[in-house]
């Protein structure tokens, strides 16, 4: 049965793998930017108290509640991304005779590349007047990375990386009382993974890849408050994702092996405010927190006999993300909105890789909705987020470390576009329930 949802999922990921394999817009490879345009034009301030529309589903199931009938939501995002690591010391290789200057001397040049595009979409359909259903897909995680120089002086430690996932959640919302709403989902996560770096320091070094894929499970829980009118309070967890990958080892000494890895993909506990100061003005907070530190060291074990081949080697360290937003009611159909954020980042100097310049940074969002008509809704959102310069540093203490020393300074940069459709495929002025979902003869 695990064999047919693979071959099913992989069939449906070959098509978005390019699509949500885009450079990570958060901490390490993970991507928030994706999942809302209307939550992007806040940066995702109050995304677990629904302030961001159908997408808080994805951060909190229990906001499913909050949109009446059957709707239905469409985004598309592009991120392009922007690092670009130079050497801030003379490259060297350790010998057993001692150490020598590297023969290789340039940097990576920009590893986003062309920048990748990424979907996300919601359903909600009301059951009842306390009970929705629900679907959310997405990629939670993504990164393609590439150095436009293969040939640099940190090769061995990489020359690509490419992370594509998509995550289908079945939701399920349920409104206790006028205050109180509970929801849940399943979490099932499709994950595959290619790194490529060069086994030796010359320009003709033969590439060393690990790639693998597989599909595993995981869940989400929340709940939001409404203690007065106009003020809605989430707070939500998201579960790990015990990921299992199955693949191959490649590399001129040992030929290919096939292998298996233990990924741990981090839990997460986000909180949201949203109120209502007027008529025409809303205001939103958000916190999240993401256990990174649980995705330190990953051994990868060949499989049948389970010795070692390598080893991923990360000491991340725990993430938080803080926004705040707000809304303008322009007119009736058109409402504007604007939002920063700030991260601090799971990466830092002495564990940041040559595949991520990732580091602290700010968000700068603007967006807006336009109600088309009853059923029709549009959102476009924009990002810019500023990355603080990033470091990397294999200068014989990093947790990656090998014979090279190399140390290096990247001044990254993300923008991030996206558009959003949302449509009601019901008559929104009509009382829900229109018909029992079951009936009795």
């Amino acid at each position: 049965m695990k064999g047919l949802v693979r071959s099913v999922a992989a069939a449906s990921v070959s098509l978005t793998a390019l699509l949500a394999a885009g450079a990570a817009s958060a901490s390490s490879f993970a991507i928030r930017s994706g999942q809302s345009a209307e939550g992007l034009g806040m940066s995702y301030a109050g995304a677990a108290s629904g302030g961001i529309g159908m997408g808080a589903m994805a951060w909190n199931p229990a906001t499913i509640t909050m949109f009446p009938g059957r709707n239905s939501q469409w985004n598309f995002t592009y991120l392009y991304a922007n690092g670009d690591y130079q050497p801030t010391s003379t490259s060297r290789v350790v010998t057993p005779l001692g150490t020598i200057t590297n023969p290789i001397q340039n940097g990576t040049g920009n590893l986003g590349g062309d920048g990748g595009f990424i979907p996300a979409s919601y359903s909600a359909w009301q059951l009842t007047d306390r009970l929705w259903i629900g679907m959310t897909t997405g990629a939670p995680y993504g990164l393609r990375s590439k150095a436009d120089n293969q040939v640099n002086a940190a090769q061995i430690y990489g020359r690509s990386a490419r992370v594509a996932t998509i995550n289908v959640s079945p939701t399920i919302g349920y409104q206790v009382n006028d205050w109180l709403s509970i929801g849940a989902a399943a979490q099932i996560q499709y994950f595959k993974a290619e790194l490529k770096q060069a086994s030796g320091i010359g320009p003709a070094a033969a590439p060393v890849i690990l790639e693998g894929d597989t599909i595993d499970f995981g869940y989400r829980f929340g709940l939001t408050l409404t203690p007065l009118q106009g003020t809605t309070i989430g707070l939500a967890y998201r579960s790990e994702v015990r990921q299992t990958l199955e693949g191959t080892f490649r590399a001129p000494t040992v030929g290919v092996i096939p292998v298996k890895a233990n990924l741990n993909l981090p839990d997460s506990v986000v909180f949201g405010l949203s109120q209502v100061i007027n008529d025409q003005w809303q205001v939103h907070a958000g916190v999240e927190w993401t256990n990174w530190s649980r995705f330190r060291n990953i051994p990868i074990v060949a499989r049948g006999i389970g010795v070692p081949v390598t080893s991923l080697n990360f000491q991340y360290d725990d993430a938080w993300f803080f926004s705040l937003g707000a809304e303008y009611k322009y007119s009736n159909a058109l409402t504007l909105r604007a939002g920063v954020g700030y991260e601090l980042s799971a990466v830092n100097d002495r564990n940041r890789t040559i595949f991520i310049s990732d580091n602290d940074r700010l968000w700068l969002s603007a967006g807006a909705s336009y109600q088309v008509t009853d059923k029709i809704k549009l959102d476009l959102g924009y990002t810019y987020i500023d990355v603080k310069k990033a470091k990397v540093n294999y200068s014989g203490t990093h947790p990656q470390q090998s014979a090279v020393l190399f140390t290096g300074e990247a001044k990254p940069y993300v923008h991030v576009a996206s558009i959003g459709l949302t449509y009601r495929w019901d008559d929104p002025a009509q009382t829900i329930p229109v018909h029992p979902v079951v009936r009795k003869y």
